[in-house]
């Protein structure tokens, strides 16, 4: 028979953290509620699911890169017009289109929010276990043409699979040059049918052609995207700039 004594070294030697730190006061509860056997294995293993599940979060969040504050909760859905509310919270809390490799593209001028949105989406599909990866699109290219220049753009690529789903914010601001287009062409190929994209662009479709400097790479990108995609359209007055003239009348009216 095994000695109890060396449960708890057993436990840490299992990596069974949770059941380490409840097992006994768990068993003494099983003992006064006359619980089965199989109900105490049950709670413990409960218990340790439930931490791993909440540990695996935090660190899904961490790497996520995800900006605070940008949760769905806090976003004003009244101030942009073009935006099916229920639309966005059905792609915030389903994950059906993340399993089948799909985008989102949100299209608008600056300030009105898209930044938030493809943020909100992603805080909520972390919750659903859903590895996410936020970042700017100067910042993904610049760290994929050093990729390139050190000849492991493909190990790169390879690398990011392992987020199902990749926001790359503010594409309209890639430069117009040989160099950055073609690995950001390269990265919409890799994850085309096999990896999600959250796009926000301050250009339509129709004025990519000064993202990329290419007439026909321009034409596989946007095909590539928009062929499994929601596309959203925001409008309205930019928050920023509501923001600081709310901030002028205040200090206007304290003189």
């Amino acid at each position: 028979m095994a000695n109890v004594a060396a449960l708890p070294v057993l436990l840490k030697e299992l990596k069974l953290a949770s059941i380490a730190k409840h097992w006994e006061l768990l068993a003494q509860k099983a003992l006064d509620e006359q619980w089965l056997p199989q109900s105490y294995l049950a709670e413990l293993c409960e218990l340790e699911a439930g931490s791993r599940y909440q540990k695996r979060l935090q660190r899904y969040l961490r790497e996520a890169d995800l900006p605070p504050a940008k949760q769905l909760s806090h976003f004003d859905f009244k101030a942009s017009s073009g935006i099916n509310k229920p639309q966005i919270v059905a792609l915030a809390q389903q994950r059906q289109w993340v399993d089948q490799a799909e985008n989102i593209l949100l299209f608008g001028a600056s300030g009105i929010g898209k930044t938030h949105l493809a943020c909100g989406i992603g805080y909520a599909l972390i919750e659903q276990g859903v590895r996410v990866k936020f970042t700017s699109a100067t910042g993904i290219v610049q760290m994929l043409q050093r990729a390139k220049e050190a000849l492991t753009l493909a190990e790169v690529l390879t690398r990011m699979d392992k987020y199902a789903v990749l926001i790359v914010d503010d594409i309209g601001y890639v430069k117009k040059s040989s160099d950055e287009t073609q690995v950001l062409f390269e990265l919409i190929a890799h994850r085309y049918e096999t990896g999600s994209l959250i796009i926000t662009s301050n250009q339509p479709f129709s004025a990519w052609d000064k993202i990329f400097d290419d007439n026909m790479m321009t034409v596989a990108a946007i095909d590539r995207l928009v062929h499994h995609a929601t596309i959203i359209e925001m409008q309205g007055e930019s928050f920023r700039k509501q923001q600081s003239m709310e901030r002028q009348e205040k200090q206007k009216s304290r003189q």
